[in-house]
């Protein structure tokens, strides 16, 4: 017979993951309705909404947007964040803790507050709005948190394995490029797909930093401000499963090997 505690605690659980996971349950839901009105009672199922998001030309254009803007600004950040992360954590320089600060600042800001400065700074550089806005405003909301997986993957395992290669006459490059970068694969990759996640579905520094080539939120709130649609309904399935299958992959790809 179960104790009352472990009752409590799977009520409590299961309360608080259908608080969580009931909105999205509700999309996905009637995504597949055949009616326009995404209301009870449920008429479906049907592919009638994706079919018409597939065949939406700006839709797909706002889709392909999303995926260079992640792809090539989760890189960049990864990239300079291992650098930033590799000689913080190697060698002493003056003020070092206080760069670390600097770096991993913008986790506590706002993204509209970045937004905005991005904003002023664009238009003061005169650099006009664009997916390349986009894509540094993302750059910059995104490295300090590869910083921080990164630097705290350059423990003293990976300090000794680069002493070693020296001794035995490595150069510096081949250090870097044949240990130290294969020993941080799966926090380069983690990083990475996080980085990735993060940018496919951000709308306030893609809102403030575009303008005619837009992503797929930005495009997503713009249809409902002509009210409700419903392929807002299957354009959101879209992207909570694209968000999941990102995950999925890093947690078969990186976790579930770090464990073994």
């Amino acid at each position: 017979m179960m104790r009352p505690g472990t009752i409590l605690i799977g009520l409590y659980a299961a309360l608080a993951y259908g608080f969580i996971f009931l909105p999205v349950v509700v999309l996905v839901l009637f995504s597949f309705q055949e009616s326009r009105l995404p209301i009870p009672p449920f008429d479906g199922p049907s592919l009638r909404w994706y079919g018409e998001i597939f065949s939406d030309g700006r839709l797909m254009a706002a889709l392909a947007n999303s995926l260079v803007v992640a792809l090539v600004s989760s890189a960049l950040a990864c990239g300079l964040a291992f650098l930033a992360a590799w000689g913080l954590a190697r060698r002493l320089l003056p003020a070092g803790a206080a760069m670390r600060a600097l770096i991993t600042l913008p986790l506590t800001v706002s993204y509209l507050i970045i937004g905005l400065g991005l904003l002023a700074s664009f238009n003061a550089l005169g650099l006009p709005r664009s997916l390349l806005t986009v894509g540094i405003g993302h750059v910059v909301i995104n490295l300090p948190l590869a910083f921080a997986i990164l630097y705290a993957s350059m423990g003293p395992r990976n300090l000794n394995a680069e002493r070693a290669a020296r001794d035995l006459g490595a150069s510096e490059a081949r250090v870097l490029i044949h240990v130290t970068v294969p020993m941080l694969a799966p926090a380069l990759i983690a990083s990475y797909f996080l980085a990735v996640t993060f940018s496919w579905d951000e709308f306030i520094i893609a809102f403030l930093l575009s303008r005619f080539d837009v992503t797929l939120p930005v495009e997503i709130w713009s249809l409902l401000r002509s009210g409700l649609n419903p392929r807002t309904n299957a354009i959101g399935s879209l992207v909570f499963l694209v968000s999941v299958a990102l995950v999925l992959l890093l947690e078969i790809l990186v976790f579930r090997k770090a464990r073994r």
